[in-house]
C-alpha cells in the first residue's frame, strides 16, 4: 500500500512539474510579435503602405497567443487586399502572404471594382488610369460589370470606345462613347433597341460623332439624336 501511495505522489509530481516546464516553455516562446515580414506581387500599392496598415493589428499581439485565424479576418478588411495568407516564423515574426485586388473599373467617386464586381476604395492611393467608369445601385456590382463586358464585345466592330455605364436606382441604363456621346438605353428591350443603334451608327452617325450630343433608343421605333447646338430630331 505505501508503494502504491509513493508512486502516486511521484506521478502527481512528474505531472506537476511537466506541467510547470509547459508552462515556463510556453511563456518562453510567447514572446512579443517583433517583425513582420510581407510576400506578394504588388502592382499597385507596396511594402510602406502595407506595413503601416498591418502594424496596428499586431501591435500588443504575441507571438503563440494570436489567433492568426481572427487575424487574416481583420487584415482582410484593408482595401486594396483581397486574400490573406498567415504563418509564423520563429522565434518572434509573422510572414504575411499579401495578394493584391485587381481593379478593372471605377465605381463611382471613391470606390473601384475588381474583377467579380465587388467594389473597394482606393484612397489614400490614387486609382489607375484608363478605366471604365461604371455606376449603380448598392451591390449591382457584378451586373453592371457583366453588362459592361456584353456591350464591349457587342460594340467592338463599330470601332467604340465604351468609357461610361450607369445603371439607375429605377433599372434604366445609359452609356457613354469616348468620353463623349451619350446613349439613353432604357429599362427594356434592350437588344432590340441596341440593334436599332447597331443599323444607325453605320448608316449614318460615325460619319457625324463630333457634332451628336446624346442619343436616345427609348422610343418604340426609330432613334432619337440631339446635336450640338441643335434641338433634338428623329433619325
Amino acid at each position: 500500500m505505501a508503494m502504491r501511495r509513493g508512486s502516486l505522489i511521484g506521478l502527481i509530481l512528474l505531472i506537476l512539474m511537466l506541467g510547470a516546464g509547459g508552462r515556463a516553455l510556453w511563456v518562453w516562446l510567447d514572446q512579443p510579435i517583433e517583425r513582420v515580414s510581407i510576400s506578394g506581387e504588388f502592382e499597385h500599392v507596396n511594402s510602406d503602405y502595407l506595413k503601416a496598415r498591418l502594424a496596428p493589428f499586431v501591435k500588443g499581439e504575441s507571438w503563440l497567443s494570436v489567433d492568426l485565424n481572427e487575424l487574416r479576418q481583420r487584415v482582410r478588411r484593408i482595401d486594396w487586399l483581397s486574400e490573406v495568407r498567415i504563418s509564423r516564423k520563429w522565434p518572434n515574426a509573422l510572414v504575411f502572404e499579401l495578394f493584391e485586388q485587381h481593379p478593372v473599373a471605377r465605381w463611382g467617386d471613391e470606390f473601384l471594382l475588381n474583377e467579380k464586381g465587388e467594389p473597394f476604395a482606393f484612397a489614400p492611393l490614387s486609382p489607375p488610369v484608363g478605366l471604365p467608369d461604371l455606376a449603380g445601385p448598392p451591390g449591382s456590382g457584378p451586373e453592371v460589370l457583366a453588362y459592361y463586358d456584353t456591350l464591349r464585345r457587342r460594340l467592338a466592330p463599330l470601332a467604340i470606345q465604351l468609357t461610361q455605364l450607369r445603371l439607375e436606382p429605377r433599372g434604366a441604363w445609359r452609356l457613354q462613347f469616348d468620353d463623349d456621346v451619350w446613349v439613353m438605353l432604357g429599362r427594356s428591350d434592350r437588344e432590340e433597341r441596341l440593334d436599332r443603334l447597331y443599323a444607325a451608327w453605320q448608316r449614318r452617325l460615325s460619319e457625324q460623332v463630333s457634332h451628336i450630343r446624346y442619343i436616345d433608343l427609348r422610343y418604340p421605333n426609330g432613334v432619337a439624336v440631339a446635336w450640338h447646338g441643335e434641338t433634338e430630331i428623329d433619325d
